[in-house]
């Protein structure tokens, strides 16, 4: 009776300490979390109002530029532009305390996932011991120490539970380990998203003391008149041979100038019906955002085994030394957990290259295409670029939205935080979308330009 007793009371110690953690772990994070949840739909009820605002403000500038190029529109315009960037900075700060919030709840998560494999782990191996000790007791000795036949048979249900318990532990590890590698990725992007959104923060305050002090200048320079600003207009206006000479920087590319890159995007345009200007900004975004673009080898930033592979396959047909120079790829963040190895001047990865390599060679010929060839590197984000627009989910955003700001500019929004964040679109909306959608924009009138002086020269040459 003595070893049954044992027993017993060794399979409820060790199925205890899981089972209580299991079942009251839970409550506990309800009431942990019932505080935090609530401050979070505070500040999502915020952010939907401030968003509101910003559509509004962009409603407004579009108004005033409509209207044509008048003092008095250009003013309203700025105004407009200094209340929606100050706005924008209001719900940066909502954002980033959001994310704080989702950051700390994250680590929480860890914890309890840690500490919960940590107990089914101190549970394994008493369990493990019990078996080491019934293991060590021959079958003859056990019947002879039980005085009865049902405690024999008791002793074996219960060496029967613990290897089954046993095993249910071995598989709760399993899947807590699956969960905790889920839950590091999510604090990656979380970290990640807030180190972004302090770096645009930044950036949209710059924005605001810049459109100050233009209209501070304007205001002075015109003293009021509109016909002193038709004058400054008239003088400002950038020629095309200005445009034609501006460089346009692509980190991993090479410098072009703006003709020779509009060039590349109107082939890419002709191919897939993307204009050439949000192909521009696109790149113009993507090269001059600063990230680690094109300094680190493959082997220490690249994701082992959903990427490398690929990338050296792919170095290989192109006749490029991996370890070279020329082959370098973004960095990761260490302190995030998250991997780089973006490549060229689309900042394509691997696996994503891979999926369009194709697509590429059809509008390049070259084949196979090379992410560090600017005309490759067009066509890249021209294809990728039509496959956004034409999502469901842009189109459903644009059409929903379409009241408040142009249809056009809300699915070239959506396509191009897309091209940033993929599934994390949403938050980047207006923080990578709008931008490169507002420098879209003045590379069309460069581009015009360009296309007016084109149709103005032709009849010359032709007569010659």
């Amino acid at each position: 009776m003595k070893r049954t007793v044992f027993i017993y009371f060794s399979f409820f110690a060790l199925l205890g300490a899981p089972v209580l953690f299991a079942y009251y772990s839970p409550i506990a994070s309800v009431y942990a979390q019932t505080g935090s949840e609530e401050e979070r739909r505070a500040l999502e009820g915020q952010l939907a109002e401030l968003e509101r605002q910003i559509e509004e403000h962009e409603a407004t500038i579009a108004k005033y530029r409509a209207e044509g190029k008048t003092l008095s529109n250009e003013i309203s315009a700025l105004n407009a532009k200094i209340a929606k960037a100050n706005t924008q900075i209001k719900a940066l700060n909502l954002e980033l305390a959001k994310l704080n919030e989702e950051i700390n709840e994250t680590q929480r998560q860890i914890n309890r996932t840690e500490n919960n494999i940590g107990s089914h782990k101190d549970a394994i191996g008493k369990y493990l011991r019990d078996l080491y000790e019934s293991d060590r007791a021959g079958l003859m000795e056990v019947i002879l120490s039980e005085r009865e036949l049902s405690d024999f048979f008791g002793y074996i249900e219960n060496v029967t539970l613990v290897q089954e318990n046993l095993r249910v532990s071995l598989a709760e590890i399993t899947r807590l380990r699956e969960d905790l590698v889920v839950q590091k990725d999510q604090l990656a992007t979380k970290k990640e998203d807030t180190e972004n959104f302090r770096r645009i923060q930044e950036a949209q305050k710059s924005s605001v003391q810049t459109t100050q002090s233009q209209k501070n200048k304007l205001l002075q320079a015109t003293k009021g008149k509109e016909s002193e600003y038709q004058k400054i207009l008239t003088q400002t206006q950038q020629s095309a041979a200005q445009i034609r000479t501006r460089i346009f920087q692509l980190l991993g590319g090479g410098e072009l100038t703006f003709e020779a890159a509009y060039d590349y995007a109107k082939l890419a345009e002709s191919a897939t019906g993307v204009r050439s200007a949000l192909i521009l900004a696109i790149l113009h975004r993507e090269s001059l955002l600063g990230k680690n673009v094109g300094r680190c080898s493959y082997a220490t930033a690249m994701h082992p085994t959903r990427d490398k592979p690929y990338f050296l396959d792919l170095l290989k047909r192109l006749g490029i030394d991996p370890d070279s120079e020329f082959a370098k790829v973004s960095c990761p963040i260490s302190s995030h957990g998250s991997y780089g190895g973006a490549m060229g001047p689309a900042q394509f990865i691997p696996s994503t290259w891979k999926i369009y390599e194709a697509k590429i060679a059809n509008v390049t010929g070259n084949n196979p295409p090379s992410p560090w060839n600017n005309s490759d590197a067009f066509a890249a984000t021209a294809v990728y670029m039509k496959d956004l627009l034409d999502s469901s989910s842009c189109k459903s955003y644009a059409e929903a939205n379409k009241n408040q700001v142009s249809y056009q500019t809300l699915i070239e929004r959506c396509a191009a935080a897309k091209y940033y964040a993929g599934g994390n679109w949403y938050k980047y909306r207006f923080w990578y979308g709008d931008p490169v959608v507002t420098q879209a924009n003045e590379f069309e009138k460069d581009i015009s330009v360009l296309r007016t002086n084109a149709s103005v020269l032709s009849p010359a040459i032709t007569s010659r």
